[in-house]
């Protein structure tokens, strides 16, 4: 009988061993959602189908049905899966931010770069479509909550704020004139106009915090 062909590293060059099925699992998962997440961009979420979403990750129906019983499920994890790699990325560049005034105007940069962008894309897809769909509404509910959460620790340690009523609500703020801006870009709104308001905002929190 004839030996397995053993895994190759991504770059295709060398053979590292055997991957073991926790190993496939993980990988099967990570190309779901990663094509999932290229779907609703290039897409939108109408236009997304799970075959499309399966043909894209190299998967097939029945490994993607083992991962994720319904599109919706798997809408929902893709944002989520999406969420914690820009986290990370934003957690990153946050270690050499500078304190004072600088460290909010960065920090507020950083959640500005992180999530106006690709995840802004996908979420707005899955926040329309789930207006209409109780299905899709349920599954990214709870990712929406985590989200927010996750993205008020993030902004406590951006800016050096402790946490509070008054932190709380200036993150809101901030994560809704965010939302607000991308949805401008999307529709083709005026760069200029949004860098003032972004750079306003910034002056605004300094301004708050020096008080």
């Amino acid at each position: 009988m004839g030996s397995a062909e053993p895994s190759k590293d991504p770059s295709g060059r060398g053979v590292r061993g055997h991957r073991t099925q926790a190993e496939r699992s993980a990988h099967t998962r990570t190309a779901l959602l990663d094509a999932t997440v290229d779907c609703l961009i290039e897409l939108g979420y109408a236009r997304t189908s799970v075959h499309e979403i399966c043909a894209r990750a190299g998967v097939s129906k029945g490994a993607q049905q083992h991962h994720f019983t319904t599109k919706a499920d798997l809408m929902a994890a893709a944002v989520e899966h999406l969420t914690h790699r820009i986290g990370e990325e934003i957690v990153d560049a946050a270690g050499s931010l500078p304190y004072g005034p600088q460290r909010i105007e960065r920090g507020v940069e950083l959640l500005w770069q992180g999530f106006s962008g690709t995840l802004s894309a996908a979420v707005m897809e899955l926040w329309v479509a789930a207006r209409t769909d109780a299905e899709l509404k349920t599954a990214i509910r709870p990712v929406d909550r985590a989200l927010g959460k996750s993205t008020l620790a993030l902004f406590t340690s951006l800016t050096g704020e402790s946490p509070s009523e008054r932190t709380e609500t200036l993150f809101w703020l901030t994560v809704n004139l965010i939302r607000g801006l991308a949805l401008d870009a999307e529709i083709g709104g005026d760069p200029v106009r949004r860098k003032q308001l972004l750079e306003e905002w910034k002056r605004i929190l300094v301004g708050t915090e020096a008080r």
